[in-house]
């Protein structure tokens, strides 16, 4: 379908305008934080990063999957249809403004609006009334084919890890079915809010502080922590890929990998963070609305339920684990003694030479 509209879109009036916009970046906009937090969320949420989808879909794969292929081939892939969509865009965009007589800057939109009123009101420019109608549909199709799909996996990232935190009550039955039932139902009231006359600006509160990329910079960089510094290191993952492969990585990214998950990737995303937090602006729609302060506390409501869990639930952790060693204080050396007496006996019997033999053959 993108390349039907852009097949069409090429032969417009202006559309090589819209390709050289495209093509031709502003570097000073790279100062701007909100750059880096468009950026970060456009490849988080095109990759499917701290989002949980990969790796609830990755769970299914056998262990000795060569997931280092496929990460490749995703990668590849995604960034490959975005650079392609552009084109599709900008091509319909240069059109637009070459129409209206105003610069490619005043018509592109970013957000929800480039989707749904930008570019509807550019095909219903194209040609005449049976012209018009098969565009839209095309267009539509893609953006219906590509929200479900979307949201599939989002929800089945969401539902395999509830699913694999309880598996005694969920994993009965057709338990498992009724709790994605119950979810997507939660999800469609909240839905239908957003196709309301004034669902844009819950839409937009939605989209700008629990979808932002501040979230997901928050989990991407706890998770390159949790993962490189915390147990069991980055030492362990690296043998645990090479366990699940088969070999050895070796080459440019034996070093590359630890090194960004170790320290590039935690220093980028903080980074972006914080610049975010220091330059940080209220949300406004339309750059005329700002949005009035119930709004955006409600907004950052949203955005701390999912940014506060990851270290609460790091204290809860750590709490339980020192009630536990507390405990284990307590137990009489005598049960201690006993204990490391058997597990020296299972030592031993494990080392008999009757038992090397049997291991050896």
């Amino acid at each position: 379908m993108m390349t039907i509209l852009l097949i069409r879109g090429l032969t417009l009036d202006g559309a090589m305008e819209g390709i050289k916009f495209y093509l031709s970046p502003d570097f000073s906009k790279l100062t701007s934080g909100q750059v880096w937090i468009d950026a970060g969320t456009q490849i988080f949420f095109s990759y499917a990063i701290a989002l949980g989808t990969m790796t609830a879909l990755g769970s299914y794969n056998d262990f000795h999957h060569n997931f280092m292929k496929d990460c490749l081939l995703l990668a590849c892939c995604n960034s490959g249809t975005s650079l392609y969509a552009g084109f599709v865009i900008f091509s319909v965009l240069g059109f637009m403004a070459h129409d209206q007589g105003i610069p490619i800057s005043e018509v592109a939109e970013k957000g929800p609006g480039l989707a749904f009123i930008a570019y509807p009101k550019a095909i219903s420019q194209m040609g005449g009334t049976w012209a018009q109608g098969i565009f839209s549909v095309c267009f539509f199709m893609m953006i219906i084919m590509l929200g479900i799909g979307s949201q599939f996996v989002g929800v089945e990232g969401f539902v395999t890890a509830v699913v694999d935190v309880v598996p005694q009550y969920l994993r009965v039955g057709y338990r498992r079915q009724v709790f994605v039932a119950i979810v997507t139902a939660i999800s469609y009231l909240i839905g239908l809010s957003m196709v309301t006359n004034g669902g844009m600006f819950v839409f937009q509160l939605f989209d700008y502080y629990s979808a932002s990329g501040m979230c997901l910079l928050w989990v991407c960089f706890f998770e390159c922590i949790a993962v490189a510094w915390v147990s069991p290191g980055i030492g362990q993952w690296m043998f645990d890929i090479r366990t699940m492969l088969g070999y050895n990585i070796n080459g440019f990214w034996r070093y590359w990998l630890p090194i960004c998950w170790s320290y590039l990737t935690p220093l980028l995303t903080m980074s972006i963070l914080v610049s975010y937090f220091v330059n940080y602006e209220p949300l406004t729609y339309n750059k005329t609305y700002l949005y009035p302060l119930w709004a955006q506390m409600f907004g950052w409501v949203l955005a701390l339920t999912s940014m506060l869990a990851i270290p609460g639930y790091f204290i809860y952790w750590q709490t339980t684990r020192a009630i536990s060693a507390s405990e284990m204080a307590n137990i009489p050396l005598e049960i201690v003694n006993e204990k490391e007496k058997v597990v020296r006996s299972q030592e031993d019997n494990a080392s008999s030479p009757q038992d090397v033999s049997v291991l050896v053959n």
